[in-house]
């Protein structure tokens, strides 16, 4: 694992698989070790609402066809995709921020969701769910339930805990070089709760802990997951002046509501 959004990470780091959000972007090095085809697929662990099974989906994305080469072309290859390396400009621009990381939060956002008229069937499955429930749900395995809702029905909102203001209620106003502390949660107490893919145009930030534990490994970023019931700590840099989106990269989420504008100012 080599990069993020915005960056490299501080370290490079070997990994079995990634979790790629919508609006997310990851810099991954492969060594293809023998000739042949190479099937690059998505692996995810769904879970049946009704029955609390575990369901196994497996989507291939892409095949390579790697090629024959010679041993000593393999051999130097090798030898420098083995070497993990630390990435000590990225380390040494992230340490200047790191006196910030434990500051007072400046803004809390709560990610919630409110339905309303929706077939009494279909509440009552929302309900009953929870009792088996991912913090990710990796596969959409209640089709009709999804297919009713519409904005109509469901707002999902992001909610500014210090003022109750929601969506595009929210009223922030940045100067350009400001570092803005932001903490996000994802209510698990909510119906149906789900992971949210939180984009913020035109700036970056660092995750600076998750559920209150440090990150280890920081890299520039302007997406992260939020699954339900975590809390994400970010700092935000605020460095292009302008009228800006954050909002769920999860399309039909943030079309029914899930988006506020912030201004940076000179």
């Amino acid at each position: 694992l080599i990069g993020s959004d915005v960056s490299r990470f501080e370290r490079e780091e070997w990994v079995e698989s990634v979790v790629l959000a919508p609006a997310e972007r990851y810099i991954i090095e492969v060594m293809f070790g023998r000739a042949g085809e190479a099937v690059m697929e998505n692996r995810v662990r769904a879970i049946d609402h009704a029955s609390g099974s575990f369901l196994q989906r497996v989507d291939t994305l892409m095949r390579v066809t790697v090629g024959i080469e010679s041993a000593a072309e393999s051999g130097d290859r090798r030898r420098i995709h083995d070497t993990l390396r630390t990435h000590d400009d990225i380390v040494s621009e992230i340490a200047k921020y790191r006196p910030q990381f434990d500051r007072p939060v400046d803004h809390h956002l709560n990610l919630r969701v409110r339905a309303r008229g929706l077939p009494r069937t279909i509440e009552l499955m929302m309900r009953d769910d929870s009792a088996y429930f991912n913090p990710v749900e990796w596969h959409g395995t209640m089709a009709m339930m999804s297919w009713v809702s519409t904005a109509r029905e469901v707002q999902w909102i992001l909610r500014e805990s210090s003022t109750g203001r929601e969506n595009m209620d929210v009223a922030w106003r940045f100067r350009r070089g400001d570092l803005v502390k932001l903490r996000i949660t994802n209510d698990r107490n909510t119906v149906h709760a789900m992971q949210h893919p939180i984009h913020i145009h035109g700036q970056r930030f660092l995750v600076v802990s998750r559920n209150g534990v440090a990150q280890d490994n920081l890299v520039w970023k302007d997406t992260l997951v939020v699954p339900a019931g975590q809390t994400a700590d970010v700092l935000l840099e605020l460095s292009n002046p302008g009228r800006w989106m954050l909002h769920c990269h999860i399309a039909e989420h943030m079309e029914s509501g899930m988006m506020l504008v912030f201004e940076v100012v000179d």
